[in-house]
């Protein structure tokens, strides 16, 4: 497996460009199931996530041409697909394992088709993503459902129907499963307690150009309004603000000072508030967001993760990495799933000082320095936090398991090194050779 090797100390400027939202981009691959006419999303990042996404929508038949282009002047990757009839409707256990985020077709194939075959993700990581709250609303929109050896099979032969739906939890994924599947369900259906992070609003926008009727998204109740049939259209996927917010922490970290191009600062008010009670300089500027801590003195801050707009889990990691170089102590408090402090043993590795209680908290305590040292991925944003302790440590990191990175850092080395880092990808083979 590729690692990725760190030599500490440097300060990080520069500018960095923003990709496209993985987060975004993944349900918007699967709205293009809803219709025969061809979608066009342009600003895809080039992640492994999307890669999978991708395998998964050939082999349920959908023809998808990939086109080399441009957003603001940056390389950029456009994706056409279209999905004349689907010559399967079962998503194989051996491409869900790899993504979860691969149930985001059981409500399009379900609505379009009256039929899907989906695999249990199973469990995951980062703790367990229950897919009752999907297939609960499923049901309460006529949807008949079997779990049978290890797959969800669901049907709906008299075609799905509007319902008045409320979410124990305002879950991303049920959101945007039930939204596409309203969208060709027969009357209206209504969601409550929604989520209402940027990406439901950027599906919905996509969703509305194909002929949906959809409102309310971006607050905690949305109604869609059934519609018999959707177009095709083209969309332009949203900046990724967990990629932004994580290399605001790189410039934090480093106490350096990097413009965020293509950032929306509308999209991480919660975090960069936060950026600037601990002391770093956070402004907005024309082309995106500004992140200055040269000769910052940073202070301790508390963080709880919460839905947005509170702060993002997505971002906890790396924002614990940077309480480190704090002084005094941080609470940092995950409110949305448990098991998501094992990156703590890595970073204790390099000198952190860390005290986790239970599944839910954690004491950090700023320490004088980090000392470089061998370090283990455990998932994607954990990974990222690791990556920022190398950067801040004094002498060599080596972060192992790195294909948790590229599912969701686009160009990762690249993009550091054009801000000063010095960091390089040891690939298995050169590995193997240097032997």
């Amino acid at each position: 497996m590729d690692k990725i090797k760190i030599k500490g100390g440097r300060r990080l400027e520069g500018k960095i460009y923003i990709s496209g939202a993985k987060n975004a981009a993944l349900p918007l691959i699967c709205a293009s199931l809803l219709t025969k006419d061809t979608v066009t999303l342009t600003n895809m990042p080039m992640l492994s996530d999307i890669a999978s996404m991708n395998a998964l929508l050939r082999q349920l038949g959908t023809q998808i041409d990939e086109f080399n282009d441009f957003v603001d002047g940056h390389p950029s990757k456009t994706y056409s697909y279209r999905t004349a009839e689907a010559s399967s409707l079962t998503a194989p256990y051996d491409y869900v394992r790899k993504m979860r985020a691969s149930y985001y077709v059981l409500g399009p194939l379900l609505a379009r088709y009256g039929h899907v075959e989906v695999s249990l993700p199973g469990g995951c990581a980062i703790g367990a993503r229950p897919m009752d709250i999907h297939l609960s609303a499923l049901e309460q929109m006529g949807a008949k459902i079997e779990i049978k050896n290890g797959y969800i099979i669901a049907d709906a032969p008299d075609k799905l129907q509007g319902a008045h739906i409320a979410f124990h939890t305002a879950s991303v994924g049920a959101t945007c499963n039930i939204m596409m599947a309203a969208a060709l369900a027969c009357g209206t259906t209504i969601i409550e307690n929604a989520a209402k992070e940027p990406e439901i609003a950027d599906l919905a926008e996509l969703l509305n150009a194909m002929g949906a009727q959809i409102s309310g998204q971006g607050t905690s109740t949305i109604t869609i309004e059934g519609v018999s049939a959707l177009s095709g259209a083209r969309h332009k996927v949203i900046p990724d603000r967990i990629e932004a917010g994580s290399y605001a922490v790189a410039a934090a970290i480093t106490r350096g000072k990097i413009e965020l191009i293509n950032a929306q600062m509308q999209t991480l008010q919660n975090p960069m508030q936060i950026l600037r009670d601990a002391g770093v300089k956070v402004s907005e500027t024309p082309n995106g967001i500004l992140v200055d801590a040269i000769n910052a003195k940073l202070s301790g801050q508390d963080i709880m993760t919460d839905y947005y707009p509170g702060f993002p889990t997505d971002l906890q990691a790396q924002f614990l990495a940077l309480m480190l170089t704090a002084e005094g102590a941080s609470m940092v408090t995950e409110t949305i799933w448990e098991n998501r402090f094992m990156h703590v043993p890595e970073l204790m590795r390099m000198g952190a000082n860390i005290n986790v209680h239970g599944h839910a908290s954690a004491i950090v305590r700023g320490v004088k320095k980090l000392s470089g040292a061998q370090v283990m991925a455990t998932d994607l944003r954990a990974s990222f936090a690791l990556v920022l302790a190398g950067l801040a440590a004094e002498g060599e990191t080596i972060v192992n398991r790195v294909y948790h990175l590229d599912r969701g850092y686009e160009k990762l080395e690249e993009k550091l090194k054009g801000v000063g880092a010095d960091i390089e990808r040891i690939k298995e083979a050169d590995e193997l050779a240097a032997e």
